[in-house]
C-alpha cells in the first residue's frame, strides 16, 4: 500500500486517531464517512493505493462548484482542529483478498503513528437474533481493550459489546491467527458452503480490519449498527454520531446546513433519487 500526499499538503503528526469505514450492507460507513468528512471540513492530503481495491473514479463529493478534483478509491483526510486524520474508502476490496487488504492497512496506520482506530460499519439486521428496538437505533461496538471485546468507555455511553464475537470460535481465531503472520492455514478455514450462523460475523470486512490492526499493537473500537438494504441516511447520521461521542466531539459545533449542525455532502442530493410522489398512496 502506498501513501501519495497531495502536492502543498502536509500530514499532522498529532492526528493520532484514524476513522474509516468498513464496507458492509447498506454502505453505512461510507456514508458516515462522508458526513464527517463534510461537516469537520476535513482537507484532503492524498490517497493510498493498494493492489487490492478496485479501482474507480468519479467528481468531487463535497464541493457544489465542479473544480477538477476526482474523487478515489482510497482518500485521507484530516481535521487538524479535532486531531483525526479519516480515510474514506469508495469501492470494494477484490474478493477472497480482504485480509491482504486489512494487514497493508495496519502496517500503514502503523508506520503513520496512529495510537487508535476507529472502524465504523453496519451488520444484516436479518442475522440480529435478540432484537431490542425499545431505544430506537442500537449502537453496537467491539473493542480491542480487553480480550473479551468489552470497554468500559463504551459501555458508559450506553453502547453494547458485540455479544457474537467469540475470540475461541474458529473463524475469529482463524483470522487472528493469520493477521500474526501465520499464513500456512488456509486448509483450516471452512469453504463459503459451509460456513454456519456463527461465522457471519468473523467473515466481514471489518472482522479482518479489527484483527489486523489489533495485531500491530493499535488501540482498534469497531462502531456497528444493524440494517437493511435502502435508504440507510438515517442510520448514518447515528453512526457519525456515535463516532463524535466516542471521541469527545460535539457535533452540534459544524457549522451545519442540517439538523444537529451536520454538513450534509453535496453528493447526497442525488443518492436515492427524487422522493415518491405522494399521490399515489
Amino acid at each position: 500500500m502506498e501513501f501519495v500526499i497531495e502536492q502543498g499538503k502536509q500530514p499532522h503528526h498529532e492526528c493520532s486517531t484514524l476513522l474509516l469505514p468498513a464496507l458492509s450492507i447498506g454502505n453505512v460507513g461510507q456514508l458516515a464517512m462522508d458526513l464527517l468528512v463534510s461537516s469537520m471540513k476535513a482537507e484532503r492530503i492524498g490517497y493510498l493505493d493498494d493492489p487490492f481495491v478496485l479501482p474507480c473514479v468519479g467528481n468531487d463529493a463535497y464541493g457544489p462548484i465542479p473544480c477538477g478534483d476526482l474523487a478515489l478509491p482510497l482518500e485521507a483526510y484530516q481535521s487538524s482542529s479535532s486531531r483525526l486524520t479519516l480515510l474514506q474508502q469508495r469501492s470494494p476490496v477484490v474478493k477472497g483478498r480482504m485480509v491482504e487488504f486489512a494487514n497493508n492497512l495496519a502496517n500503514f496506520a502503523a508506520a503513520s503513528g496512529k495510537k487508535h482506530v476507529v472502524l465504523l460499519s453496519s451488520l444484516d439486521f436479518g442475522k440480529w437474533q435478540k432484537i431490542d428496538m425499545s431505544s430506537g437505533l442500537q449502537i453496537h461496538y467491539l473493542s480491542s481493550v480487553n480480550p473479551d471485546g468489552r470497554d468500559d468507555h463504551c459501555e458508559q455511553l450506553g453502547w453494547k459489546r458485540l455479544q457474537e464475537y467469540n475470540p475461541a470460535q474458529r473463524c475469529w481465531k482463524y483470522l487472528s491467527t493469520l493477521a500474526e503472520g501465520n499464513t500456512m492455514l488456509e486448509s483450516n478455514l471452512p469453504f463459503e458452503d459451509e460456513l454456519e450462523d456463527e461465522d457471519y460475523y468473523p467473515s466481514l470486512p471489518f472482522a479482518a480490519l479489527f484483527s489486523c490492526l489489533k495485531a500491530k499493537g493499535l488501540k482498534v473500537t469497531c462502531l456497528l449498527c444493524y440494517c437493511s438494504e435502502g435508504d440507510n441516511i438515517q442510520d448514518a447520521f447515528q453512526l457519525a454520531e456515535a463516532a463524535c461521542r466516542l471521541l469527545g466531539i460535539n457535533s452540534s459545533t459544524f457549522p451545519g446546513n442540517g439538523s444537529g449542525g451536520w454538513v450534509i455532502p453535496f453528493s447526497w442530493q442525488t443518492v436515492y433519487g427524487p422522493p415518491p410522489d405522494m399521490s399515489i398512496f
